[in-house]
């Protein structure tokens, strides 16, 4: 049995133990906490965020997970790496939800992180790794990953990646992850984009 074969397709079931492996991962992320500064704001926000981010990688990607949902990981696929759903009245109104007041400054990152995603959709694009608290050490996120970068190589497409976690990028080097662009949203966060060659 192969490291990886312990991943398996999280778009089936416990998806509010999925979307609260994100929130809960994510509760720290400099980019996440430059677009909502208060902590308990941004626990209330995050669930709501990550059930939107689940239903969109429903529809255009696919969700990578451990079996009882100790990491979760969020792909866009080859031809949807640059998609973004019309922004219809319902869809505004959902963001508002989500985001409150700091809609803009979400607004303000997600533009910049659209203009440094590598160009064309001959890509697998990694858009969140998440791993519990409780499950941090063991593995999982690594596994996650690999299964996702195993699909990738068996389309025969490059992985791609953003993060804004500086303790990231040592992480993704070593699963064969380059950086290919160090950059900063105007007086917010920094981000590191980085690539991984098909094998």
């Amino acid at each position: 049995m192969s490291e990886t074969s312990t991943i398996i397709d999280g778009a089936t079931g416990m998806r509010a133990r999925a979307v609260e492996t994100l929130a809960l991962a994510f509760q720290d992320d400099p980019a996440l906490a430059w677009i909502i500064p208060d902590p308990a704001t941004r626990s209330r926000r995050l669930p709501r965020l990550f059930d939107w981010l689940f239903a969109d990688h429903l529809r255009h990607g696919m969700i990578l997970a451990a079996p009882q949902r100790e990491a979760v990981t969020l792909w866009r696929l080859p031809g949807k790496v640059h998609h973004h759903d019309p922004l219809t009245p319902a869809e505004l109104w959902r963001l508002v939800r989500i985001f409150g007041t700091a809609l803009g400054r979400a607004d303000k990152v997600g533009k910049h992180l659209a203009r440094h995603v590598p160009a064309g959709e001959d890509h697998l694009y990694l858009r969140y790794a998440a791993v519990r608290p409780e499950a941090q050490g063991k593995g999982w996120g690594g596994r996650a990953i690999r299964a996702g970068i195993a699909e990738a190589n068996r389309l025969g497409v490059d992985t791609c990646l953003e993060t804004a976690k500086a303790s990231n990028v040592a992480i993704y080097q070593r699963l064969g992850f380059a950086i290919v662009d160090d950059w900063q949203v105007p007086s917010g966060p920094r981000f590191w984009t980085m690539v991984r060659p098909k094998d």
